[in-house]
């Protein structure tokens, strides 16, 4: 099977590291640590009423601070492994690298710390929908639930690494809401073993 994956929020835990950052910029900084608009978004543009101005101060001063501090998510590299045993391939499908190249540098970083090592990568790609036709994945798995509807939209079969707060999608064929790395060695696996 043909796994694509994204890498913020599911095999590295930068987006729970964003998130803890933003609430130090939003509360010590802005002075205005109540003003989030909405917790089940997961991008810091949506969550919060920043201004430009705002959003481009967190990203100066937070965003590479925050990726530094990320590492492999718990559970990943055991499930990683087996699921590489049983034969499947894993692309990367990744916006990371958009904001600052050296992010890209810091995620090959976690992942050479991890001796991990994936097939294929795609690196700020703002377009999954077509990385995953062009590569003809079988399962997608992203924490963006705004990604997981558009490719299961377009035909993608994908699972929802959904953290805390974010919003809920009702599950499908085409969906299927996973909350750890057990979750998503159980379901792979089974979708394997009703493929043979």
């Amino acid at each position: 099977m043909k796994i694509g994956i994204d890498l913020d929020g599911v095999v590295i835990d930068s987006e729970t590291t964003f998130r803890t950052f933003e609430e130090i910029f939003s509360i010590d900084v802005l002075k205005n640590g109540d003003k989030i608009i909405d917790r089940e978004e997961p991008k810091f543009q949506s969550r919060y009423n920043w201004t430009k101005e705002q959003e481009d101060e967190f990203i100066h001063n937070y965003m590479l601070k925050a990726s530094k501090e990320s590492h492999l998510m718990s559970g990943f590299k055991t499930v990683y492994e087996l699921l590489k045993e049983q034969g499947h391939e894993f692309v990367v499908i990744t916006a990371r690298g958009g904001y600052f190249p050296e992010m890209k540098d810091d995620a090959l970083r976690a992942l050479e710390e991890g001796n991990i090592t994936f097939d294929k990568f795609y690196w700020r790609t703002n377009n999954k929908l077509q990385a995953c036709i062009d590569e003809k994945v079988d399962i997608m798995i992203d924490d963006d639930w705004k990604i997981v509807k558009h490719l299961s939209d377009n035909g993608i079969k994908t699972l929802y690494f959904r953290d805390t707060n974010l919003k809920r999608l009702p599950e499908s064929e085409l969906i299927t809401e996973v909350n750890n790395w057990g979750d998503i060695y159980r379901v792979i696996t089974n979708l394997n073993n009703s493929q043979k």
